[in-house]
């Protein structure tokens, strides 16, 4: 079937290319943005895409292989021969397209453009399928002036006379392409074996959005963005099988009064015991995980009437062994922190969470944040993401001091 011709039957097949090696960036696919590794970012965007019918991971790499299909993709093994370094794009493309010969649109979906949308996707797809492009890029809008040096080291305008600067009003208007998302008619794209051919559709995206992560500064700016960006996400049941929580500073506001016998008191939030009494009757599996060997954690999670694992100096290990003992999985864990000490295990967690008030490397680690900070009612939020408006519309009462 023809572009022109096309139906919303038309089979339309993402290939989202992500090999296992990569120089700039060591492990750059599975590394996360906002708690989502960028592969997985990638396959949500195109599985929320109108028009998108199959999506397939191009690796090479097994990890890489099971985040793809837990997150509802299926997989392509690259072979070695297109996943080294030099290996281009479109030869993956055309790789995948073989175990999908029915396609009649194929798209190329880079995971390194961590702030790729649904609707970019859609909009790639649409230009083929509903308007009879054969190929599209998604650009956004640019206005600089480009340079170049020359042999010499001196400046040459690209484009453009360096004696003469139109006013920006005064020039063509100039796109610039993000490398997020193409999409070819499948039968042009094996002819040509290239992504453009044909009659170009640009589709225009939002200049803020436009990212491509190459260096590790890249993954650091990505993820100091991701709380602006991207839209307010939190889980609902659902989503989840247990939620973890660690103790100072999520379900205390990271204060502790020091009596002249060094015994230690803190402030917790009464809503809090509310929201964990109701997630205990969901049925959801429970953990307090702190770092701190405590009397007062321990009490804490007593009257919770929830295990505690404290005195951990790992973290993250102590969560993966705790996991395996529960049978659950990780992907499946809402860990709730504040602080550094808890970003392995935010790395672990399929839903990091971070409370308002957390250090801010550990805010763009998390894939969602409370609007209450530590010991201010924090849990307490989480439980009602989980439950729904019937327990958030509950009175949640002051805080209250706990030995």
């Amino acid at each position: 079937m023809s572009p022109a011709t096309a139906t919303p039957a038309t089979r339309v097949l993402a290939v989202i290319p992500a090999r296992g090696g990569s120089k700039g960036v060591p492990g750059k696919n599975l590394a996360p943005v906002a708690g989502v590794p960028l592969v997985v970012r990638a396959v949500l965007a195109c599985r929320a895409a109108r028009h998108v019918t199959d999506i397939a991971v191009s690796t090479d790499d097994p990890a890489i292989a099971a985040a793809a299909r837990a997150a509802g993709a299926d997989v392509v093994v690259r072979p070695a021969a297109i996943a080294g370094d030099t290996a281009s794009s479109e030869a993956a493309v055309l790789h995948a397209l073989d175990a999908y010969p029915t396609t009649a649109v194929v798209l190329l979906v880079q995971c390194t453009s961590p702030f790729l949308a649904r609707e970019d996707v859609e909009g790639v797809a649409a230009a083929v399928v509903e308007d009879g492009a054969d190929s599209a890029v998604t650009v956004a809008p640019f206005h600089g002036f480009l340079w170049r040096e020359d042999e010499l080291g001196g400046g040459q305008g690209m484009g453009h006379d360096k004696a003469f600067r139109p006013r920006r009003q005064d020039r063509p208007q100039d796109f610039l392409e993000t490398g997020a998302a193409y999409a070819m008619a499948a039968e042009g794209f094996r002819k040509h074996q290239h992504r453009f051919f044909g009659r170009t559709a640009l589709v225009r995206t939002d200049p803020a959005r436009v990212l491509e992560i190459d260096e590790p500064h890249d993954l650091a700016r990505a993820r100091a963005l991701a709380p602006l960006i991207d839209p307010a996400t939190t889980p609902a049941l659902d989503d989840v099988d247990a939620v973890v929580l660690d103790f100072d500073g999520t379900q205390t506001d990271d204060r502790a009064l020091i009596d002249s016998e060094g015994r230690e008191l803190v402030a917790v939030h009464r809503g809090d015991g509310l929201g964990v009494a109701a997630l205990r009757r969901a049925g959801l599996k429970l953990l307090v995980l702190s770092t701190e060997q405590n009397p007062v954690v321990a009490a804490r999670a007593r009257k919770l009437k929830i295990p505690v694992l404290h005195g951990i100096d790992r973290k993250d290990l102590a969560l993966k062994q705790w996991c395996e003992e529960q049978g659950v999985d990780p992907q499946r864990v809402l860990y709730a922190g504040n602080d550094v000490n808890d970003l392995p295990c935010f790395a672990l967690a399929g839903w990091p969470v971070a409370v308002a008030d957390a250090h801010d490397s550990v805010r763009a680690a998390a894939r969602a944040v409370t609007s209450a900070p530590g010991g201010a009612g924090a849990v307490r939020e989480i439980a009602a993401w989980l439950l729904g408006p019937e327990l958030d519309r509950t009175p949640s009462p002051a805080r209250s001091s706990t030995p």
